[in-house]
């Protein structure tokens, strides 16, 4: 009798692990979220299209309850969750993958979502982004202050290491939109940074450029 109830609870908890993360029955995407600033009680938040109309029929909010609130979108694409302006101060907006599936999502100073493929991996590219911008912003700022203070051979290093910097970044999110293959994901990380982009010049011909070097495009 004994290892029959064992058999019986054990069975149940390991269906109870194996659902975690798992994609929902109704295939729909459910977003559950948390909040970390108690002040953020009874307001607001919204989950917003990033690309097209920001409208009553594309736009959901609800009512941030006991720290917690829920969306299902109903449409798969990348949404903005952000709160009501008027309390979106010490906030950061984040970027989620509406796919089948359930998203744990958590808005605070620093935002995060993971739970679905798409959105564990947008996590790891907010990551690198987060740090790439760092990086570049100090360089940028310390080959600006050598330039205004007349070392010029300084400055002109610091702007080379920060072009390596934002460089690099960029090869690393063409390399996970390439990864990825396909989905709303693989689309929005693609159209980022583009190879080559054109550009007009004094005579009027139009010159394919290298989007990383900012030179013309050998034929």
């Amino acid at each position: 009798m004994k290892k029959t109830v064992l058999f019986v609870v054990m069975t149940v908890v390991a269906m109870a692990v194996a659902s975690c993360g798992s994609t929902p029955k109704d295939g729909a995407c459910h977003i559950h979220g948390t909040v970390t600033d108690k002040a953020l009680e009874g307001k607001r938040i919204f989950l917003v299209p990033l690309t097209g109309p920001a409208t009553a029929a594309t736009v959901d909010s609800v009512e941030i309850k006991d720290g917690k609130f829920e969306f299902t979108p109903d449409s798969m694409q990348m949404y903005k969750i952000l709160m009501d302006y008027h309390f979106r101060m010490g906030t950061q907006t984040l970027l989620v993958v509406a796919e089948p599936g359930n998203v744990n999502v958590t808005i605070g100073s620093i935002s995060h979502a993971n739970g679905t493929p798409q959105n564990d991996s947008l996590e790891k590219w907010k990551d690198v982004t987060e740090k790439h911008n760092l990086e570049y912003r100090q360089l940028s700022k310390a080959s600006l202050d050598a330039k205004n203070a007349g070392r010029k051979a300084e400055a002109d290093s610091l702007e080379a290491e920060a072009r390596r910097v934002h460089v690099g970044y960029k090869k690393f999110t063409r390399r996970m939109s390439e990864n990825l293959k396909e989905g709303v994901l693989h689309e929005f990380l693609g159209g980022l940074y583009p190879l080559t982009y054109k550009r007009k010049m004094s005579d009027g011909t139009i010159v394919v450029m290298d989007a990383d070097t900012n030179e013309p495009v050998a034929k």
